[in-house]
């Protein structure tokens, strides 16, 4: 008789480890890296992240539970429409559990509707938008490494304070450059300085002649280029160029990356001021992960973005284990918010009612070459801005997540 109790035990065991098992959907936590991998954005996310993201696996011990995590990647070629292709069948027929990256905001913002429909989870590192945590965020998505509100507020907010008083904006057309060109406008507002007007270019422009004209002759004391990658690159290499930096004007890169300055050269990018989440050497945990990551990526260190994937695939796979089911991507992202961040990316962090990963950000200046003492070595720190100051603050959010008192 006491046998038989043992074995019902057994039995009863068993039953309730297969039940929490089979919360994890197909035996297997699945999770897809959307981002450009062939693109102006391939080196600041692209292959880069779907390193990062297997590496948070690895870190994770490669299982939750006892059942085995994926990674599959895709380039969405900064189309919006294939961005949510992918998603769909992603999300529909390979039973991917949480898409992540997705550099592009208006990829963002489509797979963003995408994902809320199937009530999965999406983890946003690449875009930049800050509608993904206001009047378009999600109980499904987390916007986790930096937006266009913190930029604005680093970069924009710094070069008024000195001096920088009248602005000219270089703007990608797209919703991602709209934003970043609204939000840094209304800082230069607020701080006294005025915008004189500004030119929109395409996504992935080759000749930036006219646009720079438009710029010069505007007679700004800031041109703002409110693009990224190989935008902001090919802007920056033809405003040397045209010398307008000798002409008396300043440009004020508004997303810059670390790929970017390693792409155009300190002699070309020396003096810009940037503001970043991160950055490999800002401390001995940075430094660490970041000897990993270069090791495995031909000695090319992380960029915030592909740091931020890491991030967010940790912390996604610390929820899912609490969680016991990676099923319900309400409950998953709940649970993600519930849970306080801690990694040696960003250190620690909270997640808030509407999305928002926070954390510090940091204002950065591109050192001379003759203050570089090593590869990769090209940033001088100018303020460490605080979590609490680094992002929109959550009374003025216009997320309908978040509840008014």
């Amino acid at each position: 008789m006491f046998g038989g109790s043992v074995v019902k035990l057994v039995v009863v065991l068993s039953a309730m480890a297969g039940a929490a098992r089979a919360e994890m959907t197909d035996n297997v936590i699945k999770i897809g890296v959307m981002n450009d991998q062939s693109g102006l954005y391939a080196d600041l996310s692209g292959q880069g992240s779907v390193l990062a993201a297997k590496m948070a696996v690895a870190d994770s011990g490669g299982k939750v539970d006892g059942t085995p995590v994926e990674v599959i990647f895709a380039d969405h070629q900064n189309k919006a429409d294939v961005g949510s292709n992918i998603a769909r069948t992603w999300l529909d027929v390979d039973k991917v559990d949480v898409i992540v990256d997705v550099p592009t905001s208006s990829v963002a913002l489509a797979v963003n509707e995408v994902v809320r429909s199937k009530n999965k989870v999406f983890l946003v590192s690449g875009a930049a938008t800050s509608d993904l945590t206001g009047s378009k965020c999600s109980p499904n998505t987390i916007h986790w490494t930096y937006d266009n509100w913190s930029l604005a507020n680093g970069t924009g907010k710094e070069v008024v304070k000195q001096g920088g008083d009248t602005w000219f904006f270089l703007t990608a057309d797209y919703a991602f450059g709209h934003d970043l060109e609204r939000n840094v406008s209304a800082v230069v507002k607020a701080s006294g300085g005025k915008v004189l007007g500004a030119v929109r270019h395409p996504l992935n422009t080759g000749d930036f002649s006219s646009f720079l004209l438009q710029a010069q002759s505007s007679k700004a004391k800031i041109i703002g280029l409110a693009n990224a990658g190989g935008d902001t690159i090919n802007a920056i290499k033809a405003a040397s160029e045209f010398g307008i930096i000798k002409g008396g004007q300043k440009l004020a890169g508004l997303l810059v990356f670390i790929t970017d300055v390693h792409a155009l050269g300190l002699p070309t990018a020396q003096g810009l001021q940037l503001t970043e989440s991160f950055y490999w050497d800002r401390d001995d945990k940075t430094r660490a992960f970041s000897k990993r990551f270069a090791d495995a990526n031909k000695g090319r260190e992380p960029s915030m973005v592909q740091a931020g994937v890491y991030s967010a695939v940790l912390h996604y796979l610390k929820a899912v284990k609490s969680l016991k089911n990676d099923a319900d991507g309400k409950a998953v992202v709940a649970k993600m918010k519930e849970m306080p961040t801690d990694d040696p990316v960003f250190g620690k962090g909270t997640i808030r009612a509407d999305g928002r990963k926070i954390h510090p950000m940091y204002l950065y200046e591109v050192k001379k070459p003759a203050e570089s003492k090593k590869p990769w070595d090209y940033y001088k720190l100018v303020r460490e801005i605080p979590a609490a100051e680094a992002f929109k603050p959550l009374n003025e959010s216009e997320c309908p997540l978040v509840k008014r008192t």
